[in-house]
């Protein structure tokens, strides 16, 4: 079976960061006796309404928490990325440490604090620990985006990735609720579940119909959330100002 539309943002959402989230397939239904915004139209047009206006958007601002399979842990992302395949923000890891991230052109930039390295260097001998700690910890490094080690993380950026996936989902299997606000904006409230999974949709009711925010919840894991905005601002991607640590030519 295909997965929704929401589940399937929501995955790629996961994806770009090399996760996987609790979102799931909802179930076929939807409202009777519709009223309000989008009036007449039920859960599954709303959503694909939702979907045409989110996945035609020339840069967003993703920001959330996600779950993170590999680290049974959670990974918190704050980022803006366009359709050039720019992108700025941050991700910290678990709650342990920060990383800031900016691509432009062909370069990956990232800076890393000392706890976000400590964290990721688990397994690690201290002496090694240390010694990428005193040369990296609060610098600015970069990679070519092309190179191997930075693939993934130039894979992040990629909004026409992330958005992609969605446009071939199903738009059955949800459902509309109440009206709402989500940071000011009215919004309408969608819904989806599979067993025990459940996850929530906030549509905007004004302007274009872009989704807002996505909540999923299950009882064997912490809620989870990514909320969408800025979209169609500029992206400030730009070359960091200062020393900055090749790590192609400390590699070679």
């Amino acid at each position: 079976m295909r997965r929704t539309a929401l589940a399937a943002l929501c995955l790629a959402a996961a994806a770009t960061a090399g996760l996987t989230t609790g979102c799931q397939p909802g179930q076929n239904s939807a409202d009777s006796k519709p009223k309000g915004p989008f009036a007449g139209q039920s859960g599954n047009e709303i959503v694909e309404r939702a979907m045409k206006a989110t996945t035609g958007a020339s840069s967003v601002r993703m920001k959330g928490r996600i779950a993170d399979d590999e680290s049974k842990g959670t990974i918190e992302i704050d980022m803006a990325l366009n359709r050039k395949g720019e992108c700025a923000g941050t991700m910290s890891m678990g709650g342990q440490g920060k990383a800031d991230l900016i691509k432009t052109g062909s370069v990956v930039y990232m800076k890393y604090d000392e706890a976000f390295l400590r964290a990721q260097s688990e397994g690690e001998s201290k002496a090694d620990t240390d010694a990428a700690v005193n040369m990296l910890a609060g610098k600015w490094t970069q990679m070519s985006a092309k190179g191997q080690d930075a693939k993934d993380i130039a894979s992040f950026c990629d909004l026409d990735s992330l958005l992609g996936d969605v446009r071939d989902g199903d738009a059955a299997g949800t459902t509309r609720g109440k009206t709402t606000r989500i940071d000011g904006t009215p919004a309408i409230t969608l819904h989806e579940k599979d067993g025990k999974e459940r996850y929530t949709a906030y549509v905007a009711t004004e302007g274009k119909p872009y989704l807002l925010k996505i909540d999923s919840a299950s009882g064997a894991k912490e809620p989870e959330h990514l909320t969408f905005g800025d979209y169609g601002r500029p992206v400030s991607a730009k070359k960091p100002a200062g020393k900055i640590i090749d790590l192609d030519a400390l590699g070679g």
